[in-house]
């Protein structure tokens, strides 16, 4: 199950994966053209920087957070710009979000805090649910890669993510990338299916 303190971790301010700045893999992508101003969901939105980054720049966001009180320093951040952005506080593996659905789901860390291979499976498979058709998750999941660390982001191997998503959603591009600290990390891409994953086959 999810951390059980997160809240207290808000409330002590230690917040080792909070920059204050928004993720520059997040960014690239975005600058890039990797997805258009549209319906957006931030799962794990913490303290809302990279929401209202992708507010500001003409996308709809709806960030979630199982923390109450990371919900009320977003929401402090954001103040009352006029900005298309909203805060909630919401347990995605189970409840839905509103006002779906959503043309990119974002997560920076989430995904990869659940231990069991069912809570994985059920997180992509919610996110597979919220999707409209053809919409798109960005995921950046800690690595099983780089040198041993004591700290950092849960790590999982790229058949832990796949086992876990490619069910649900169509796995687009799965790269080796880095977290601000260094920390090796999983760039991954999935889309809403039109059709499901066809069986394995063997050559006879």
């Amino acid at each position: 199950m999810p951390h059980p303190s997160w809240n207290d971790s808000y409330a002590s301010g230690q917040l080792p994966w909070d920059t204050g700045e928004p993720e520059p893999l997040l960014v690239e992508f975005v600058t890039s053209g990797g997805v258009s101003p549209a319906r957006t969901l931030e799962i794990g939105a913490g303290t809302g920087t990279n929401a209202i980054w992708l507010a500001e720049r003409g996308f709809n966001v709806l960030g979630v957070d199982v923390s109450p009180l990371a919900v009320e320093q977003a929401r402090a951040k954001l103040k009352d710009r006029d900005l298309r952005c909203r805060f909630a506080a919401l347990d995605f593996l189970s409840a839905s979000p509103p006002d779906g659905p959503f043309r990119l789901v974002f997560d920076r860390g989430c995904f990869h805090v659940f231990d069991e291979p069912g809570e994985r499976q059920r997180f992509a498979s919610q996110v597979a649910a919220v999707l409209e058709p053809g919409g798109l998750w960005l995921s950046l999941i800690g690595s099983t890669e780089g040198p041993p660390r004591d700290v950092g982001p849960p790590r999982r191997s790229a058949r832990e993510v796949v086992l876990a998503i490619e069910p649900a959603l169509e796995i687009v591009e799965l790269r080796s990338a880095e977290f601000h600290n260094d920390a090796k990390a999983w760039f991954c891409v999935s889309r809403q299916r039109t059709i499901p994953a066809q069986p394995s086959t063997r050559h006879e």
